[in-house]
């Protein structure tokens, strides 16, 4: 069975280098031969604080052929302390004006704030809510995410709820192999993302040691190269008729003194290995 319908991403952490701007990155995955690339805000912010400008990346990335998939950022959208909150959304309107700068459809909607901590998932519902409703002017859209080290919104189960709950409609969700291993450890529940639903999906796999308890970050290796289930991922984004982007996200220092040219080139073949069967 061919999945060419699927485009890959490459999430900028997974080939960090000290020094290296937005640019170089867009320049790296374009001639790996991705289609998307993930940049954090703060990296978009040294651009900028360099004498950078916003246009100059989105004429960059579409003159090199480069979506800007997603945005990666940390704002405390569902905190339950108000003053915290209000920075929070603060931090997410100038998010949202990068992406729609940057013609970039979404923007990260993690756990922060709330990762450490329980708190009332319906009123992490309530909060997520509010956020939509105050980016509603803005193109990008607010792409719900979980963690699986987090201790409010940190399963599937969760982010489902946050949004079947939110009453806010289409909402876009973000799925993340390392995550649900982490926070479940399984897949099952994948394919309650109906079509349409899901808006990414970040890729990476595990090793079987450390154990689940303590497996962290830094552990996540090439798709293919642990134990993840990868027909089992695979048939559930084939069920729900999955057609979005498969961004590689690592965060492996091994890989980093490898070199960026050569993590890319590395992580799209192994992409390839396991989605286009």
């Amino acid at each position: 069975m061919s999945n060419a319908r699927f485009s890959y991403s490459l999430n900028t952490s997974s080939i960090r280098r000290q020094g290296a701007s937005v640019l170089e990155y867009i320049d790296i995955a374009s001639d790996a031969g991705y289609q998307g690339i993930e940049p954090w805000v703060d990296e978009i912010d040294e651009w900028i604080a360099s004498g950078g400008s916003l246009e100059t990346i989105r004429s960059h990335a579409q003159n090199r052929g480069v979506k800007i998939a997603n945005l990666i950022a940390f704002f405390e959208w569902a905190v339950p302390e108000h003053d915290r909150r209000e920075i929070g959304l603060s931090e997410a309107k100038r998010c949202f004006e990068i992406a729609d700068a940057l013609d970039c459809p979404f923007v990260a909607t993690a756990p922060t704030g709330i990762h450490d901590r329980i708190v009332d998932i319906g009123l992490v519902s309530r909060h997520f809510a509010d956020l939509s409703g105050y980016v509603r002017d803005f193109s990008a859209v607010p792409l719900l995410e979980f963690w699986g080290i987090a201790k409010t919104l940190g399963s599937t189960g969760e982010v489902l709820h946050v949004a079947a709950e939110s009453g806010v409609p289409d909402v876009k969700m973000l799925a993340d192999v390392f995550h649900m291993y982490k926070g479940t450890g399984h897949h099952k529940g994948f394919e309650h993302f109906g079509p349409g639903c899901l808006g990414l999906v970040h890729v990476n796999d595990y090793p079987t040691s450390p154990s689940r308890e303590q497996v962290a970050d830094e552990d996540r290796i090439y798709p293919g190269d642990g134990v993840a289930p990868w027909p089992e991922i695979l048939k559930c984004l084939d069920k729900m008729a999955y057609s979005g982007m498969l961004s590689l996200e690592l965060f492996n220092p091994e890989y980093w003194s490898r070199g960026p040219e050569t993590v890319a080139r590395e992580g799209m073949q192994k992409l390839k290995n396991c989605f286009e069967q």
